[in-house]
């Protein structure tokens, strides 16, 4: 692509415009409703996913062909002759039944060469009730019906817990990385988590399968990503039987600042205005490393530097992760900051994040630090400053 060549701001990054199909996509969408051409909203209907049978099962029968037949004797069928025919089926098979009775001989065997079988039993006459069952296939089919069977109860299951949940008059769906952040979402009211993040942002359809599993009148999502606000507003528009209400929340700590400023006995449209207003105040920053040389915000930046991350800028540079999260929040904090929040990810300890406050602690004495576990990928610290 050119656009590094268009762009002076992607050159000196080093990378491309990845938004610029999307752009014309928008455009062609544009265009298309200047023509008044109808777009059609539907989705396929998710499908259930195949069962899938291991291999190991069907390695497990070792021998494929359920045999079984009548022999007709047109000659003498001592215990000697029936001795040596049971010997010939135990060399090509198993589970063998073999019964003389008069003038006929029942055969039971299983076999992967059931035409063997066949063939030594019409040195001895003539066949009758002939029967050949591929056992792999009903041991398969039993598998798939078990495996349907029970994937139907789940889904009953799950219908019926839905169903058991009383319809209620809000609800709440977040996008979540990390799973401390999850149970913070979680203890501060969210049904619903997405799993989301910078490098899996959930689509309209995520959006809109996570509102059909919460029973509410009004449903509030949390993007919680610049990125993600579009699918979101997108799902809303889709939706027509529930009040959906996005809150564009850009980042994690705003979303747990959304939450927090719910008041339950306030409408929808006033709980709306609060969030919304409430998120304004919220100033974020992320620790994490770069994965390529580049130049960006007047920093030279060297593959594997860690970065300081503010909401608009790069904020700081250098090669320990301690230093350059204090660096950070020099930056983000000024005289009116009251609260820093510290959410340390799944590659950073306990006790790293603990010496961490208390190092800010000394440099910010006038705010109240809280320290939490974010359990977040790709980001050694997200932090809030309110």
């Amino acid at each position: 692509m050119k656009t590094p060549e268009l762009l002076p701001v992607l050159k000196e990054a080093g990378v491309v415009d990845s938004g610029g199909q999307g752009l014309v996509e928008v455009l062609k969408g544009a265009y298309d409703a200047f023509l008044g051409k109808e777009v059609d909203y539907t989705f396929e209907a998710p499908k259930a996913a195949p069962v899938k049978i291991s291999p190991q099962t069907e390695a497990d029968i070792k021998f494929g062909y359920c045999t079984e037949f009548i022999i007709m004797l047109d000659k003498e069928f001592p215990s000697e002759t029936e001795h040596e025919f049971k010997q010939f089926l135990e060399s090509i098979g198993d589970s063998i039944v073999c019964v003389a009775d008069d003038d006929i001989v029942k055969i039971h065997v299983h076999t992967n060469h059931p035409g063997q079988a066949i063939e030594k039993a019409l040195t001895y006459g003539s066949l009758s009730r002939l029967k050949i069952d591929n056992m792999r296939e009903e041991h398969e089919e039993k598998l798939i019906k078990d495996a349907s069977r029970i994937a139907a109860r789940q889904a009953e299951e799950e219908a019926a817990k839905k169903a058991a949940q009383p319809r209620k008059e809000m609800g709440f769906i977040s996008v979540s990385i990390g799973e401390g952040i999850g149970e913070i979402f979680r203890g501060l009211g969210v049904d619903y988590l997405i799993e989301g993040g910078q490098t899996m942002n959930p689509s309209t359809e995520d959006m809109l399968n996570a509102i059909e599993q919460v029973n509410a009148d009004h449903i509030f999502i949390l993007p919680n990503n610049k990125n993600i606000i579009l699918a979101a507003n997108q799902a809303q528009a889709l939706c027509k039987d529930k009040d959906i209400i996005v809150v564009p929340t850009k980042t994690v700590p705003q979303g747990i600042t959304a939450m927090i400023n719910y008041i339950p006995y306030m409408s929808p449209q006033e709980n709306e205005e609060r969030m919304t207003a409430e998120i304004q105040n919220v100033k974020t920053g992320q620790v994490t490393y770069a994965v390529r040389d580049t130049h960006l915000d007047d920093k030279e930046i060297k593959e594997g530097d860690i970065m300081g991350i503010g909401d608009h800028s790069i904020l700081s540079v250098g090669s320990g992760i301690s230093d350059v999260t204090l660096d950070m929040l020099k930056e983000l904090v000024d005289d009116d900051s009251e609260l820093i929040s510290i959410y340390y990810g799944e590659g950073v300890s306990e006790e790293d994040a603990e010496e961490l406050g208390a190092k800010l602690g000394e440099v910010c004495p006038d705010c109240d630090i809280e320290v939490h576990f974010g359990g977040q990928p790709i980001y050694y610290y997200v932090v809030s400053v309110e």
